[in-house]
Order: C-alpha cells, then sequence, then structure tokens
C-alpha cells in the first residue's frame, strides 16, 4: 500500500529548505524544535531517502531533499489553491495592481495564473511603472497594491522577496574588460542603477552609461549584444549571461527588497485575495533561469 505525502509535512520541509534550520524553520510553522525533527524522521521515512546533511550550522538537502522539494512546493501550492477555491467567498470586481516590467514579466506569469483560477470573476488591472511613480501612485490611492525595489534599509510595506543584484554580460563579447566600462542601466531613479554606480565609484572603478532605458527588454538586449554591463537581480537573468564576480574585477552589489505597498483605507475583498496571492506566491518563484558563471 503506498504512503501518502502529508501536505504539514511537507509545509515543514520547505520552512526547512528555505531557513537551513530547524529552529528557524519551528518558527516559521510554530512548532517546536523536536516538533520538525519528528516530522522530517517521518517523512524521510515516507520517501525512504536521506534529505538532510549537516553543514556546520546548517542543514542543507540532499540530492534526494532538492529532488523532492520540488514536488513539496507544487503540492502545497496545489493544496493552497483547492481550499483558496472552496473556503473563500465568490469575489468580483477590478484590482489595480502596479509593477516594474520586470516583476511583471518574471514574478506575474505564475501568480496571475494562480488567481485567476481561485477568483475567475476579479479584473487585474495591471500597470508597468517605476518604483518610485508606483509608489507615489499607490500611496495617494491611484492603485491598489503595487510591488517595488526598496535598498538602503528603507521600508514602505511589507517585504515579500529579498534579491542579490549581479554583474552581467555578454558570454560572446568583452564589454566587461573595457578600461572605461560601459554600463547599460535603467531610468534615473532606479534604485538598481544607483547601486550600480555607487559600487562602482567606491571601487574607483572608471564607467560611462553606454545605453540608458526604462524598458528591461530593452536593457537586457543591450547587454546581450555586448554593447554593456549590467546590473541585474538573480531572479531576472536571461539563458547564456555570463555572472562577473569579484575575480573579474566588479564591486560586490549587495541585496535588495521586493516589498508590497497597499493603498491607504480598507482594501476591496478582491484586493485583498490578490495581494494574499501575491505574498504566498512571489517568494517561491524561483530561479530558473541559469546564467554562465
Amino acid at each position: 500500500m503506498a504512503l501518502n505525502l502529508d501536505v504539514d509535512l511537507l509545509r515543514t520541509f520547505i520552512a526547512i529548505a528555505d531557513t537551513g534550520s530547524f529552529s528557524r524553520a519551528g518558527q516559521e510553522v510554530f512548532k517546536s524544535q523536536s516538533a520538525v525533527s519528528m516530522q522530517m524522521k517521518r517523512l524521510e521515512e515516507i520517501v525512504s531517502k536521506s534529505l538532510f546533511v549537516r553543514d556546520g550550522r546548517i542543514n542543507r538537502l540532499t540530492a534526494d531533499g532538492e529532488h523532492l522539494l520540488d514536488y513539496a512546493r507544487r503540492i502545497v501550492r496545489l493544496s493552497d489553491e483547492a481550499m483558496q477555491a472552496f473556503t473563500e467567498p465568490d469575489c468580483a470586481g477590478v484590482v489595480r495592481l502596479g509593477t516594474p516590467d520586470d516583476y511583471a514579466e518574471r514574478l506575474l506569469p505564475e501568480v496571475l495564473a494562480t488567481f485567476s483560477r481561485t477568483h475567475p470573476m476579479v479584473e487585474v488591472d495591471v500597470e508597468c511603472l517605476p518604483s518610485r511613480v508606483l509608489r507615489e501612485r499607490t500611496q495617494a490611492g491611484d492603485l491598489d497594491l503595487c510591488l517595488h525595489t526598496c535598498q538602503g534599509g528603507l521600508v514602505y510595506g511589507e517585504v515579500v522577496r529579498q534579491e542579490r543584484l549581479l554583474w552581467v554580460t555578454s558570454p560572446r563579447h568583452c564589454a566587461h574588460e573595457k578600461e572605461l566600462l560601459p554600463i547599460a542601466v535603467s531610468h534615473p531613479s532606479c534604485d538598481w542603477r544607483q547601486m550600480a554606480i555607487d559600487a562602482l565609484e567606491g571601487a574607483g572603478k572608471s564607467y560611462r552609461i553606454a545605453y540608458a532605458s526604462s524598458n528591461s527588454v530593452a536593457v537586457n538586449a543591450a547587454i546581450m549584444a555586448g554593447l554593456a554591463v549590467g546590473a541585474l537581480p538573480a531572479l531576472s537573468l536571461r539563458p547564456g549571461m555570463r555572472i562577473l564576480g569579484e575575480a573579474d574585477g566588479f564591486p560586490a552589489l549587495g541585496e535588495f527588497n521586493i516589498e508590497l505597498i497597499t493603498k491607504p483605507g480598507e482594501l476591496s475583498s478582491a484586493a485583498e485575495a490578490l495581494r494574499s496571492q501575491i505574498i504566498g506566491s512571489v517568494s517561491n518563484v524561483g530561479h530558473t533561469l541559469v546564467a554562465a558563471e
């Protein structure tokens, strides 16, 4: 008789994979460390595989654990969708959502696909604008929700994801080797642009802005054409992009937050449902695109 994968066990398993710690995972799922250990012992018995290996203070996944993690995320996500579909009241209306185009391309497809299945009567009106503009429009009540980039310790809303910013270039060109480094950047108010410029100036590295566009597709095209080096988050990497590090003479860029801001006052039931979907889904979107190191 086949044994079933308990969703509760899988939630705990995912929490350990995300935090690297049984104790921190326990805080995430509201269980004691001993209860977490017992759950993982049971899960390993069910799949007949070792799922973790100790690396100092960190619990890392084994190859079998990595294999199970993908299934676990999908099973838990489908379980949550099913519960939402049968327990949440039907809602309708229009939700105004703002996001930079980078996030619209990489984060929203999965979020909106899931949301449309559980809330088919809700229309989501998406506007792609710079983070600063989105923040101002949401705070003014013109948008119900917005995802935006935030760095430098500032917090405007709820942090839903943390991302690394990376130097990238075309593997077929040598723009990164030029003494006066050509860079491709977004609009002047872009946080990633400022992070890149601050890092270069802090390292005393000469540069020039060779290509500027508020459109992420255009910036990526300039990078892949060898016109310039760019600074992109890990989730936005394209197949074949080469990551540049300190060994290549490039200073570390650090991390930034992706935040969800809501308009002042009470949200409609449709906007609240989308807010919950974004919080639950954005942190789980994986880095499926692999760049060349």
